[in-house]
């Protein structure tokens, strides 16, 4: 007869014989065979009529109202009289608790939920719920196969970016003479910028082969889905969606952009020291004191401390802030042209500004700045698209820090199969519900 204990512990097929208490304060249950489907051979499914014996198993479970619950299961060995029946005998068994298992299937089930959904780490898991580190890894292995889903849904608007992991490995090949690297340092990893699916997988190796051996592998539908790709500045990335993916419009990030500004304008500034004082800037020097206005946008300044800015260069030896000014004024033509990014900006303002940029930098004598001009001519055509778009990387930017975050908290992966499951458990969160989106 099923009892209010027996309801409270939801194990199907088994009763709450009795309640005790262990020495430590936690509850012992005692538990009975009550269904009749555990009477039925697991071979050939006949319902046994012999009993042979019986066996005494302490399989673990969740907690039960915050306390760990020891279970004490006595259950029967029957006869299995089939003829021709490979089993002779058998012990009773219930769907949380099959044959030969030491753990229940709803304590290996939160195991793992509780590494993929929860963003615990195995160790903690294991720890938290009394099991040992390779089961709830075992436990989380299968988890994952029910949850994440084994081909992508189709994208729209695809990011692709890289992401380091650990150090390379190499190993002499005998036929070559030569040192072949068997891992690679570097992931690339592919995220749903638009569906929030987040990150749909991560190839190992920076290479354009890399990356086109996975967008080919996908079905012909799923690529013409795609309509823009956005990227950091990397030929490897280009080329591997040109082949790929040529009906594309790819995008570049426009955070690379003004990232390579700043750095041609602080290249400037240590090099002007460096030529005209001898040594490296000091806390003395006025430039380097202004280094961090340096790389802020005018426009998120306030005016005051624009005008500082402007002055202390100008009050400079000539040979020192006139460089540097006219670096600083070159990255501001730039990033107004970056502004115009979601205004639907006209031809003739864009090439307006653009000329503005060139012009600058063409005046100009500094190495730096014609770098620069030549680098944004080389990706202008990817540029505009993001002035036409507004698309961005940040959702490939932020999965990267979710990857190097868990790969913190576990203390690095020697196994990149188990790193690359990790990163794509905690990255999908969001989209599987697991996250709240305020």
């Amino acid at each position: 007869m099923v009892n209010d204990t027996t309801r409270l512990l939801g194990l199907d097929g088994l009763v709450v014989e009795r309640v005790e208490l262990h020495p430590d304060g936690s509850p012992v249950v005692h538990l009975s065979t009550s269904g009749e489907q555990a009477q039925s051979c697991p071979q050939c499914g006949v319902r046994a009529a012999r009993v042979k014996g019986w066996v005494f198993t302490r399989p673990r479970d969740l907690p039960v109202a915050g306390r760990t619950t020891r279970l004490r299961w006595r259950k029967r060995r029957w006869y299995c009289d089939q003829p021709g029946c490979p089993r002779t005998s058998f012990t009773e068994h219930v769907p949380q608790i099959p044959a030969r298992a030491r753990i229940t299937v709803r304590l290996r089930q939160a195991a793992g939920a509780a590494v993929a959904d929860g963003n615990r780490t195995i160790v903690q898991a294991a720890r938290d719920l009394g099991m040992s580190w390779p089961v709830v890894a075992a436990a989380f292995t299968a988890h994952t196969a029910t949850v994440l889903p084994a081909e992508p849904e189709p994208v729209s608007v695809l990011g692709i970016d890289e992401v380091r992991r650990g150090k390379p490995r190499w190993s002499f090949d005998e036929v070559t003479a030569s040192w072949t690297t068997t891992v690679d340092r570097w992931h690339v990893g592919f995220c749903d910028l638009v569906g929030g699916q987040g990150l749909l997988a991560q190839v190992e190796g920076r290479t354009s082969k890399a990356v086109t051996d996975w967008l080919t592998q996908r079905p012909a539908a799923w690529r013409q889905h795609v309509q823009a790709v956005a990227i950091d500045m990397c030929t490897v990335f280009k080329a591997a969606v040109r082949e790929a993916l040529p009906h594309a419009t790819l995008v570049v990030d426009h955070f690379h952009v003004v990232q390579l500004a700043n750095r041609a304008v602080t290249e400037v500034r240590r090099r002007m020291t460096v030529t005209h004082r001898g040594r490296r800037g000091r806390a003395t020097d006025p430039e380097w004191q202004q280094r961090n206005r340096l790389n802020r946008s005018a426009a998120r300044m306030r005016a005051e401390h624009v005008d500082r800015l402007t002055d202390t260069l100008s009050n400079l030896p000539a040979k020192i802030g006139a460089p540097i000014l006219a670096a600083w004024n070159a990255k501001e033509d730039l990033l107004d042209l970056l502004a115009l990014a979601r205004t639907h900006p006209n031809r003739e303002t864009t090439a307006r500004l653009l000329h503005r940029f060139y012009t600058r930098c063409a005046d100009s004598d500094l190495l730096e700045l014609h770098r620069l001009a030549t680098t944004i001519e080389t990706w202008w055509p990817e540029i505009l698209a993001f002035l036409h778009t507004g698309i961005t990387n940040a959702g490939s930017e932020g999965t990267n820090r979710v990857i190097k975050t868990v790969a913190r908290d576990a203390y690095g992966f020697r196994n990149p199969e188990n790193q690359r499951l990790r990163t794509r458990a905690a990255t999908t969160r969001r989209h599987r519900g697991h996250l709240n989106p305020a």
